[in-house]
């Protein structure tokens, strides 16, 4: 493996010189090739973009540009960065940040390497001014106010401005943003899209890492398309959207379009689920949730679709059994639910069911999924071992993992492979709801119309179970009957899916509609030669 060396600058054509370079990096783990021979350039003021399935290399490939590897694998090929730090900014960018300091702290650190030149009395003035200017070029431009909170204090966008600042102040000259639109609202997406924008803008190479084609199609410039840890297909976006080669590419490519509507015609029986007067708080004089009436019919997808911080989860926790702080009722088929799960028999246990957005910290990384999937039904249903492995196996591979990945711990698994195992577990149940709470958020184009194909057609099979969606996505909300819009802590709208997304009434959701359609045409335009 070689090492920083020199990099930037311009050739003797002019053209500028890559600021970081992979030739044929190939990573083996445990006799698996995790990244096989893939090569990749990466240019001053450009955006390169990593797509592709879930374990198919992204990430791997990403921080190998960190000089960052997993455990005991062996590496081949060359990586090579300029003579400046890569930042990287992670999908979850909390997990980098120390709790216990203020944000003028964690940045003030940095600003002082770099004014150590200077005299003493202007070391203090000068670091500030940098910290102020690296919030502004990370889009935080309320920074003096920012300085005093804590990490936890700020939104989950906040956070990834504020590794992104960290990166500028220590100077770096490659960024890679891996997943940085994952679980996002259209609002914050379109915001992640300028701020990289303006980040290029400023001469720093961008390398995404990215399940979102439509954030791709709106920034990058160049494109590489993996599948099983190899290239498959690399060119201009505009080259790649408009003619792509290869059969994996059109694929992905291909399912872009809204997903028919699950909805049945006639008149619609009692209610599975009905929420009322539910009024939900996280400590005592702080509510942080209002739902005075929903309903979810047999063979109906309700959609509660909202930003973060919005409630949603806070919803689905209640329905579930896992947050028993509200007053209000949640039934299930006109009987009230227990507020704790501790307090509900395994029938209403197996009754909802509760897919968790981070499908990894839901399983113990000790025993095999298979075995974690299979003991649903032993526990809920009373089935035999060997009957409900062979149910578990059956259900696993109708959401696309073998028998081999089944067989492996957690650890050895994508997130989007955990994602549909803890969907086979939930529906090991037979439940009657089945709450998912962005379960999609992670997941590349094929795998995520392959799902959402997968709960459509459950819901036309199973006249008993109803869905409760749980997405910031409007298009994934397409699959619902209904959809409930929530803004700090409140319905704001419900109604029709197809009427709430074609004609909504509530400015927030007329801003979310906005927003999706504006990134959209600004993709189209963006390939037409209008940005």
């Amino acid at each position: 493996m070689n090492g920083p060396g020199e990099s930037g600058g311009t050739g003797e054509t002019g053209e500028p010189l890559a600021v970081a370079e992979i030739e044929g990096l190939t990573v083996e783990v445990g006799g698996r090739h995790i990244v096989d021979g893939v090569s990749l350039r990466v240019l001053p003021g450009q955006v390169t973009a990593l797509v592709g399935a879930s374990g198919s290399g992204k990430t791997t490939t990403g921080r190998a540009l960190l000089g960052e590897f997993p455990p005991g694998a062996r590496v081949e090929g060359s990586v090579r960065v300029a003579d400046a730090l890569v930042g990287y900014v992670p999908q979850h960018p909390a997990t980098v940040l120390n709790p216990a300091r203020r944000v003028g702290a964690l940045l003030h650190d940095i600003a002082r390497t770099q004014v150590r030149e200077l005299p003493r009395r202007d070391r203090r003035p000068a670091a500030r001014e940098q910290v102020l200017t690296a919030l502004e070029a990370a889009q935080l431009p309320d920074g003096e106010a920012l300085l005093r909170r804590y990490p936890h204090q700020l939104s989950g966008g906040q956070q990834q401005r504020l590794v992104l600042a960290q990166a500028l102040l220590l100077g770096a000259r490659v960024v890679v943003a891996d997943e940085p639109t994952t679980g996002q609202d259209a609002l914050t997406r379109r915001r992640v899209v300028d701020e990289l924008a303006a980040v290029a803008a400023r001469g720093i190479g961008v390398v995404l890492l990215s399940h979102d084609l439509e954030t791709v199609r709106a920034l990058a410039d160049e494109v590489l398309v993996m599948r099983d840890g190899q290239v498959v297909e690399a060119g201009p976006v505009e080259r790649v959207w408009r003619a792509p080669a290869h059969p994996w590419t059109r694929q992905l490519l291909a399912v872009r379009e809204p997903l028919a509507d699950a909805a049945r015609q006639g008149p619609r029986p009692e209610a599975v689920l009905r929420v009322q007067g539910l009024r939900a708080r996280h400590r005592p004089g702080v509510e942080v949730l209002r739902v005075p009436e929903l309903a979810v019919h047999p063979g109906e997808c309700l959609a509660v679709l909202g930003r973060s911080g919005s409630g949603k989860t806070t919803l689905a926790r209640c329905l579930a059994g896992l947050h028993r702080t509200y007053e209000g009722e949640v039934l299930l088929d006109g009987v009230p639910l227990p507020r704790s799960l501790r307090d509900r028999g395994r029938d209403r246990l197996a009754a909802v069911q509760y897919v968790f957005q981070d499908a990894r910290a839901s399983f113990d990384e000790h025993r095999p999924v298979l075995d974690q999937v299979a003991r649903t039904a032993v526990r809920l249903r009373g089935v035999a071992t060997s009957e409900a492995r062979a149910a578990a196996s059956t259900t696993l591979n109708s959401l696309g993992l073998s028998d081999e990945s089944a067989a492996r711990l957690p650890a050895l698994l994508s997130g989007g492979e955990l994602q549909r195992a803890a969907l086979a577990r939930a529906l090991l149940a037979r439940p009657r709801v089945l709450v998912c709470d962005e379960i999609t958020s992670g997941l590349d184009t094929v795998t995520r119309r392959g799902l959402l194909d997968l709960l459509a057609g459950l819901l036309r099979d199973r006249d008993d179970l109803c869905l409760v969606l749980i997405t910031h996505d409007l298009d994934t909300a397409r699959l619902a009957t209904r959809i409930a819009v929530l803004d700090g802590g409140e319905v704001v709208e419900q109604g029709p899916a197809r009427d709430v997304l074609t004609a909504p009434a509530h400015p927030f959701t007329v801003s979310l509609v906005q927003s999706s359609e504006e990134l959209a045409a600004r993709s189209s335009g963006r390939l037409a030669g209008q940005v």
